[in-house]
């Protein structure tokens, strides 16, 4: 691509070059959604330019990051314009954003309460499209020790071996356990199978002097927590 003067009006560049250019002498801030991720195409087809067609596709989604997110390769290539190679660099650009939500979150480490837990998995499991169940370990100042995902199934559960959870925690000295898992139904009310392997461990886990201190249900944008509703 030719330079050009920051002095040029951004009109009158061709609208390809707008966003790159717009990050360069703007910022990152002055750009939308779709002048973003047209960055990232870096070209639209014959009867739209990038800008125009990253437009088309987010309104596909209402404009909503999170459920592009969620769109699969073959989903995305079916927009025309953008290709296989397109398409994983817009997944793997948004999977970069959701680990870097995680990773901010973890950087809390200590748990303080329900929604400091809903902060640290929601970008995890929150919008995961199956079942998966996750233990968090924590020591005497419920600082987060370790997270492991203990089993992933289908969107009618997951499989939770009681042994599994207590090894770990003896292997890596937790006192505390907190159980998260997700509903990609988007429910948030506990099941009996839910309420059954809460108490489970909990029973077993006292056994070991360590305590069960919640179980989270976590959809994409709520959460249910068994100690908030006094179910533990």
């Amino acid at each position: 691509m030719q330079e050009k003067s920051p002095s040029l009006p951004i009109k009158n560049w061709s609208q390809d070059d707008q966003p790159r250019e717009k990050l360069l002498y703007k910022g990152k801030s002055a750009l939308s959604d779709a002048e973003l991720i047209a960055i990232l195409i870096g070209s639209g087809n014959k009867d739209e330019s990038a800008v125009a067609l990253c437009k088309r596709i987010l309104s596909n989604v209402d404009n909503n990051l999170s459920e592009l997110g969620k769109l699969s390769i073959m989903q995305l290539t079916e927009f025309k314009g953008i290709g296989e190679a397109k398409a994983i660099s817009i997944i793997a650009a948004l999977e970069l954003g959701r680990r870097r939500r995680s990773e901010e979150a973890l950087q809390k480490k200590r748990i303080t309460s329900s929604i400091s837990v809903f902060e640290l998995m929601q970008p995890i499991i929150g919008e995961l499209q199956h079942e998966e169940f996750w233990i968090i370990y924590t020591n005497n100042s419920n600082k987060v020790i370790q997270k492991n995902q203990l089993s992933k199934g289908g969107i009618t559960g997951t499989l939770v071996d009681v042994r599994l959870v207590l090894k770990k925690a003896l292997e890596v000295g937790a006192i505390g356990l907190i159980l998260v898992h997700n509903h990609p139904s988007g429910t948030l009310k506990p099941s009996n199978a839910d309420k059954q392997i809460t108490q489970k461990l909990k029973v077993a886990a006292q056994n070991l002097d360590i305590k069960v201190l919640d179980h989270l249900i976590i959809t994409e944008k709520a959460y249910f927590s068994f100690a908030d509703e006094s179910l533990l």
